[in-house]
């Protein structure tokens, strides 16, 4: 019944807007930041002013991102993943945003996507404006740290690491090695910060010539995705959700599917 709710939406809104969250990628190891009630599962993560005013917290995010970085590093694409690349390679998909930052749709092949949040395997330095890649800085981190690499600590999103209890003060961290004395910060729109402009603009242009709107595997409580809900809605345009949870945008849907994100969507692909 509900593949079928599905597939019938599908052929009715050929050309999708879709706007992907955390639910994407759990079943590859990345974890999700809230349950299926919309709430936060831990501490909300480090804002913006607090990492670029304060060294400590600085080394409390990169000590964990150093640990955290065994999982996102190696992660692969899954089966949501697979299947919205294999739906833009059939020509169903205008644009998809993913609120992401592991980088997981690229790897799969979608090329018609857009990291609204940034990708966390870039960092880039906040004086000289230089990139490097995160894998770079990693070595780094290794190197000045190396009691650290051996402790253990349970992924947490985003490249994150569950690691407390630490006096994170003797922990070294890199400055930019372009410029030599920038302070890094990874390459994601952190709380607190807004998402540039630019990139609220493509996706708003890409909605207006979407026939639907398809959110897969987020709850939208974050304004910076729920936005693009709302201006569906404004515009009269059909959305669905696949999501096992509640969804900020509950109200303005047409339906909404609580059951595998990945299912779902090969599901879709293998029906068109």
């Amino acid at each position: 019944m509900n593949e079928q709710l599905l597939t019938d939406w599908f052929a009715a809104h050929p050309r999708l807007l879709v706007i992907t969250g955390a639910g994407c990628s759990t079943e590859v190891g990345i974890p999700d930041y809230r349950d299926e009630q919309g709430q936060w599962k831990r501490p909300q993560p480090v804002t913006y002013q607090a990492f670029m005013g304060d060294e400590l917290v600085r080394k409390r995010y990169w000590a964990r991102s150093m640990l955290g970085w065994r999982v996102m590093g190696q992660a692969q694409p899954g089966r949501a993943h697979r299947a919205l690349a294999l739906l833009e390679q059939q020509g169903h998909i205008e644009l998809l945003i993913t609120q992401n930052v592991d980088g997981l749709h690229s790897a799969a092949g979608s090329r018609s996507s857009l990291d609204l949040h940034g990708r966390i395997d870039t960092v880039r330095c906040m004086d000289c404006g230089r990139r490097l890649a995160r894998s770079q800085l990693q070595q780094s981190l290794l190197a000045r740290n190396p009691h650290w690499a051996q402790l253990y600590a349970a992924p947490a999103p985003d490249g994150d690491a569950d690691l407390e209890h630490e006096d994170f003060s003797a922990f070294e961290v890199p400055t930019c090695p372009h410029c030599g004395t920038g302070l890094l910060k990874p390459d994601v729109v952190f709380y607190g910060e807004s998402v540039p402009r630019e990139r609220v603009e493509q996706a708003m242009a890409a909605l207006e010539r979407a026939d639907g709107l398809l959110i897969a595997g987020s709850s939208l409580m974050v304004f910076s995705g729920f936005r693009f809900a709302q201006a569906a809605a404004r515009q009269g345009k059909s959305l669905i959700a696949i999501n096992q949870g509640v969804t900020r945008a509950d109200d303005l849907l047409e339906f909404k599917l609580e059951m595998d994100v990945g299912q779902a969507l090969l599901s879709m692909a293998r029906a068109s």
